[in-house]
């Protein structure tokens, strides 16, 4: 059985706080009891939630503050490279998060480019921070395309960025 991960787990706190959010603005709870019923729908929707960020902070402790310092785009990159550090393979989220940040690091990327999750991978082949001699083995790959990825990164040298093309006329027909 794969195991839950952060992006699981986070969209199902997600949507429950969507549903919380809807019972508080409507005052009507979805079993349709009034006055208990509503509040006890409301107490097991609380309950649920606290147990999805309990489950998130199993995997990763201070999960939250974790994210939000990853989704901030004033956090330095040294910062983010310790988010990275302590990272769980269990946490795509926040994996995901630090191969999309603008200032991640090229020995970030670099340390997060076998991360088991391929959107991390691939946003490594589109990074402009990834070091030139990552691109290369990133373009090597033949068990994904992510030389596809790494041809339209900026970052790519020119002399790999011809031999990706040269590989891309080649592949149509």
């Amino acid at each position: 059985m794969m195991p839950r991960t952060t992006q699981i787990i986070f969209g199902e706190r997600q949507h429950l706080k969507a549903v919380l959010e809807f019972i508080r603005r409507t005052g009507t709870a979805s079993n349709g009891r009034a006055g208990n019923g509503r509040a006890e729908e409301v107490a097991n929707l609380r309950r649920m939630i606290e147990r999805r960020t309990d489950e998130l902070n199993l995997i990763n402790t201070g999960w939250d503050r974790k994210i939000e310092k990853a989704r901030n785009l004033r956090t330095p990159a040294r910062e983010l490279e310790r988010l990275a550090a302590k990272i769980s393979r269990q946490d795509f989220l926040l994996a995901r998060l630090l191969t999309e940040h603008p200032k991640s690091p090229g020995r970030l990327l670099r340390a997060l480019a076998g991360y088991p999750y391929s959107a991390v991978r691939e946003n490594v082949a589109r990074h402009p921070n990834t070091p030139p001699d990552l691109l290369a083995r990133l373009a090597k790959r033949r068990s994904e395309p992510l030389w596809m990825l790494v041809r339209c990164n900026p970052a790519t040298p020119l002399v790999l960025q011809r031999l990706l093309r040269a590989r891309l006329r080649g592949t149509i027909v």
